[in-house]
């Protein structure tokens, strides 16, 4: 299902018919005897005890045409490993789970560590580039994708719709990433991308000037969304941002690698929700209000790297203009959500945009004080190989160690 009408500069698979899965899933064994497929899984164990992993491994169990899942396990000792190990065992096809606070994978962390080439911080983002690596040193993914364990409305047909630009060998495309409404329980989801990152895009379109750069995010229905499928010879190359920015920094990474003609979105989702962060209003450090600053200041890094000259007086002009455009986008909103039916709190919804207004300066204001704090992306793999030739053998012995 191809692309019927212009929403931006990349490629947009629309869910038109709902197509028979078995079908799909017959395609994609098939395209599996050129383009292998893998799929990475960054988790914390605390995800192992809720109802949504269990039913996202439940499914997965079903794939036919995956070579590998790779899990990336956060916050775990010694014993919740091994539970772990027996948690995912259930999967038939070759897994392998990265236990990042073991001792073997946290010396070589350490090393890496020593010369400024690893995360120094725990998080999503770490997770990630852990399991990029130990990917790319295994060598059985000619194409792999990436979501979240926390996906409560996960079936198979996401996963499917997701690999397939990246795996048919006769599309030409490298990255896709997936999209769908966020909608649950009578109301409109999605906080962060509605009332923060679409009207922020469009201000600084109106007080930095348009660019290539905000005109392919804007192209994005869904930024934020933590799904995203990717040919394998792009992972060498990818520099992944180790805070919340990770989904903003991993586009911009892709924007800069990639022409815009190789590059396409899809539908993966009717109906889509997962665990929900609390807004923290009353801490910078949690919640949305981290998510929030993270997000920003990964698009300041980006435009300063073009060259914009991002002040600090303009950070007050930029404040001006979002909240202006947020209100007004929330009346689009609640028309949305009136017409279909949803319940609308006006006064949770402008809440949500004088916090991030308050954001927005904030985070300005780090970003100019402290410059030799934003450093926003963790080397890529290629850069690590330059410094420690045989780094992937190691973190590849050390996994199968660790799971023998």
């Amino acid at each position: 299902m191809s692309d019927f009408y212009q929403d931006g500069i990349i490629t947009n698979f629309h869910n038109l018919t709902r197509r028979d899965l078995a079908e799909l899933e017959y395609e994609l064994q098939v395209f599996s005897g050129r383009n292998t497929m893998g799929l990475i899984l960054p988790s914390l164990y605390s995800e192992l005890e809720g109802p949504a992993l269990d039913n996202i491994i439940n499914t997965l169990a079903q794939v036919p045409y995956l070579e590998e899942i790779v899990i990336g396990l956060d916050r775990a000792d010694r014993q919740q490993f091994e539970h772990a190990k027996a948690f995912f065992s259930r999967l038939p096809q070759r897994h392998r789970i990265l236990w990042n606070d073991g001792p073997r994978l946290q010396a070589i962390a350490k090393q890496l560590g020593s010369e400024g080439l690893a995360p120094s911080e725990p998080g999503k983002g770490r997770n990630v580039w852990f399991c990029v690596g130990y990917t790319l040193a295994s060598r059985r993914s000619s194409c792999v994708a990436l979501h979240d364990c926390d996906i409560v409305t996960y079936d198979r047909q996401m996963l499917a719709r997701l690999l397939y630009p990246v795996a048919n060998p006769h599309f030409h495309y490298d990255f896709c990433k997936g999209y769908y409404a966020r909608v649950a329980n009578g109301k409109l989801n999605g906080r962060v991308g509605r009332l923060l990152v679409f009207p922020l895009l469009k201000s600084l379109q109106k007080v930095y000037g348009n660019s290539d750069f905000l005109e392919y995010l804007r192209s994005y229905r869904y930024p934020l969304s933590g799904e995203f499928a990717m040919r394998s010879h792009i992972l060498n190359n990818l520099r992944i941002p180790s805070d919340w920015g990770l989904e903003i920094g991993v586009l911009s990474e892709i924007h800069r690698n990639t022409a815009t003609n190789r590059i396409c979105q899809v539908d993966i989702a009717d109906n889509y929700d997962h665990k929900h962060q609390p807004v923290s209003e009353n801490d910078p450090n949690g919640g949305l209000q981290r998510m929030a600053a993270d997000i920003t200041k990964a698009l300041y890094r980006k435009l300063a790297i073009q060259g914009v000259n991002v002040t600090a007086d303009s950070f007050r002009v930029l404040r001006a203009t979002y909240y202006r455009t947020a209100l007004d986008m929330i009346d689009a909103f609640e028309h949305d959500a009136k017409m279909n039916g949803l319940t609308f709190d006006r006064h949770s919804e402008e809440s949500a945009v004088e916090l991030f207004s308050n954001v927005i300066s904030h985070a300005g204001q780090a970003f100019t004080e402290n410059p030799g704090e934003n450093k926003p992306f963790v080397p890529s793999w290629n850069r690590v190989q330059s410094a420690f030739p045989d780094i992937l053998q190691r973190l590849y012995a050390a996994v199968e160690e660790d799971n023998a």
